[in-house]
């Protein structure tokens, strides 16, 4: 085929494109940070203007490296940082207040205050989440709060409401979509996830006007076309989805009981659970997975907050590494932690504790602790923490994994998935391509054009990489697993104010 598929990745660091051939090959690619705005402990902000620039300008860079034209694009598709949340005035364009990233901690007031109300089963039961400030709801709360001069307007559909892909989708356009997909809606706290739609209730609940949301569309679509200026000529916007649900269709999860996990920023480990969705007794996540022609795709989920950002504040914070890469090496410098165990929980303990109190804790350390063994404990955070959900999610499910798909940028870290095996007990398998947010991103658009047929299609397409089978005792595994849940006993609730 000479037309290739252009995706758009959207993420909490960064944003990418990536431009993809039929056979799922990156051709091009372009990246470009943009600040973090940490205003106080917990709280994390974005410029919006600053996501839209950035992204904006690595889809122009990756058409220029792969030397292709607006005219060789056959779709774009956008994958997205999901619960940040962002409001801006429809008639400029132009953002309103500072977005919200799905890190901050800054509702936990307004979801205390819903939980004392008794209202915490009423959104689990129609949303399939937990009251927590990573969701959008509490934050578009917040905002509303916080600049109460923008409710009447809001009212009145003059402020609107998007996550990151709602926002990239009314730029690109011109304005002329406001709309969101059925797996970033499901994020929000505001969507009943069983009848598919913004639900009354939990807007009256939260005050928040119905008439600032966007329109829900199916994850594979035609949305619209992007203003000629952007791309030299338009091109079709076919596809929108959060990133972790983007990455579970990239990695060819498309059958019940098959699990990825994504280390980037935080960790999010999702299991597909097909066309019903499992009602979490185990503080898992209930969220919808992606919907295509008609069939709405469910998944379990454990959001884990600090991933491999915990390798960024070694790096920025302690200044132990120069650069991310290095983590590996410092930390193959000794054996083991030598029983220092690290929680990073820098804003909060994600699933299955949900304490937005809880404070990052560094533990067991003695004078014969080094920078290694607490890089080593660093990474293998990632994999305790990973092990916390999948237990959480196979006993909700009832399915017991047989292997866990891994992807992200620090699944390139060798140490950490042979680690990852070894806590777990089953094979770890990383494909070629590990760029399988924005490949998802791509396929779904693909589907939406007719640039690729079927699921099946797609699923020929994975490649292994690596595959790393668990090489520890099984009482090994056990007793210093053990010792992490204790360590994680001491981080939580350590914030709340008595």
């Amino acid at each position: 085929m000479s037309k290739y598929i252009l995706a758009l990745d959207q993420g909490t660091t960064s944003s990418r494109a990536l431009v993809f051939d039929h056979a799922g090959r990156v051709v091009a690619t372009a990246q470009q940070e943009f600040p973090q705005i940490l205003p106080a402990p917990g709280i994390v902000e974005h410029d919006p203007e600053a996501i839209w620039s950035s992204q904006l300008e690595t889809a122009r860079q990756a058409l220029l490296r792969a030397k292709l034209s607006a005219a060789d694009i056959a779709a774009i598709g956008v994958t997205n940082q999901r619960e940040t949340t962002i409001l801006w005035d429809r008639q400029s364009g132009r953002a309103v207040a500072p977005a919200i990233v799905w890190q901050s901690r800054v509702s936990a007031g307004i979801c205390e205050r819903l939980k004392s109300e008794g209202l915490e089963e009423t959104f689990r039961k129609k949303t399939g989440l937990v009251v927590d400030a990573y969701f959008s709801g509490t934050k578009i709360a917040h905002l509303l709060e916080t600049y109460p001069e923008y409710r009447s307007r809001a009212e009145r559909g003059e402020i609107l409401f998007g996550t990151v892909d709602s926002w990239l989708l009314w730029r690109l356009t011109g304005g002329r979509r406001h709309a969101t997909d059925y797996s970033n809606a499901s994020r929000t706290l505001l969507f009943n996830i069983h009848a598919l739609e913004w639900d009354d209730e939990l807007l009256r609940i939260l005050n928040v006007p119905r008439a600032m949301l966007p329109e829900v569309r199916p994850s594979s679509e035609v949305y619209g076309q992007t203003r000629a200026e952007w791309f030299g000529s338009p091109i079709p916007i076919a596809a929108a989805a959060g990133d972790q649900q983007a990455a579970t269709f990239g990695q060819a999860c498309h059958a019940p009981g098959m699990a990825k996990n994504t280390y980037g920023t935080g960790c999010f480990l999702l299991m597909n659970t097909g066309h019903k969705p499992i009602e979490s007794q185990h503080r898992m996540l209930t969220t919808i997975g992606w919907g295509i022609g008609g069939k709405i795709t469910y998944c379990l989920e454990g959001s884990v907050f600090i991933g491999g950002a915990v390798v960024q504040w070694l790096r920025d914070g302690l200044g132990i590494i120069e650069k991310s890469a290095d983590v590996e090496t410092l930390a193959a410098k000794v054996p083991d932690s030598d029983g220092v165990y690290f929680v990073p929980a820098f804003v909060g303990m994600g699933a299955p504790y949900w304490d937005p109190y809880a404070r990052g804790t560094i533990l067991g350390v003695t004078r014969g602790t080094t920078a290694a063994h607490i890089a080593r404990a660093a990474l293998e955070s990632m994999a305790y923490q990973t092990r916390d959900v999948l237990e959480a999610m196979q006993k909700d499910s009832g399915i017991q994994l047989a292997e866990l798909k891994v992807d992200g940028g620090a699944s390139v870290n060798n140490l950490l998935m042979q680690f990852q095996a070894d806590a777990l007990g089953v094979p770890v398998r990383r494909p070629v391509v590990s760029e399988t947010t924005a490949l998802g991103a791509a396929y779904l658009a693909g589907l939406a054009v007719g640039y690729w047929q079927d699921a099946d299609e797609l699923a020929r397409n994975w490649a292994l990489d690596c595959e790393y089978r668990p090489a520890m005792a099984a009482a090994q595994r056990d007793a210093i697993y053990a010792r992490w849940k204790k360590a994680v006993g001491r981080s939580l609730d350590w914030a709340k104010v008595q």
